[in-house]
């Protein structure tokens, strides 16, 4: 089994920054494409990047040029920078850990909000 511990979420001003950290355990990290998803209130689960195991990313257009995923495979651990933060971007994040088996592994989510 593959346990994920995220942590770094909580409530921002707008045009605040936050940096989101997943730490996996029980799964082979390193060879892996991880990354996070969020969901906002009364909408669908969408991406907001991920990063293959050579260190190639994908943004989701919401968030390109404002967040920053990166990865340290000696800690078994993926990062989400997010930097000036709008409203919008309120959700539950969630991290896309390695798979057990042939399936993928989800975190628990973690609540980002952007308010004044």
């Amino acid at each position: 089994q593959v346990r994920l511990v995220e942590s770094g979420g909580g409530l921002v001003q707008p045009g605040g920054s936050l940096r989101l950290s997943c730490a996996a355990s029980g799964g082979i990290f390193s060879i892996y494409t991880v990354g996070w998803y969020r969901q906002p209130p009364r909408k669908l689960r969408e991406l907001v990047a991920t990063i293959t195991s050579g260190g190639s990313t994908n943004y989701g257009d919401s968030v390109k040029g404002r967040f920053t995923i990166s990865r340290d495979n000696a800690e078994n651990t993926v990062y989400l920078q997010m930097n000036s933060l709008r409203p919008e971007d309120t959700a539950v994040y969630y991290c896309l850990g390695p798979p057990w088996g042939l399936r993928p592994t989800w975190g628990q989510g973690i609540q980002v909000t952007v308010s004044s």
